[in-house]
């Protein structure tokens, strides 16, 4: 197996090389959630996705209109506002003026929270 600088290994399995990125192993994409979307419902992968982008597309909208998204045990999406502030570039320390703007943010809910706190718990065990 051999490590390169981007975290990535390269080992081989019946003379096929398989890179395995370290950073991404416990990351969900896009496709991959529709996969078990559709694998869970039964539904097609392209019903999933349809599914999927159309509760997306709603959370935005709401979000674009300044209201809540509340999914009751997962988490809140809401729009907070951040006030202008004087940040330092880190380049050439010249001081510089950051505007105030609208950000949106993510509350996770008491079962989602319970659950992680479940997997750390027996982890340490």
């Amino acid at each position: 197996m051999r490590h390169f600088k981007n975290n990535s290994y390269i080992c081989s399995e019946k003379q096929k090389p398989i890179i395995i990125n370290i950073l991404t192993q416990n990351t969900m994409n896009k496709t991959e959630l529709v996969n078990a979307m559709a694998e869970k419902t039964g539904m097609t992968k392209v019903a999933a996705k349809a599914a999927m982008n159309a509760c997306f597309t709603t959370i935005q909208e709401q979000l674009s209109k300044g209201q809540k998204v509340s999914l009751i045990g997962f988490g809140t999406f809401s729009v907070v506002e951040r006030k202008a502030r004087t940040a330092k570039n880190p380049q050439t320390g010249e001081k510089v003026k950051v505007p105030a703007k609208k950000v949106a943010k993510f509350k996770a809910g008491s079962n989602l929270l319970a659950k992680k706190a479940a997997k750390k718990a027996a982890k340490k065990k």
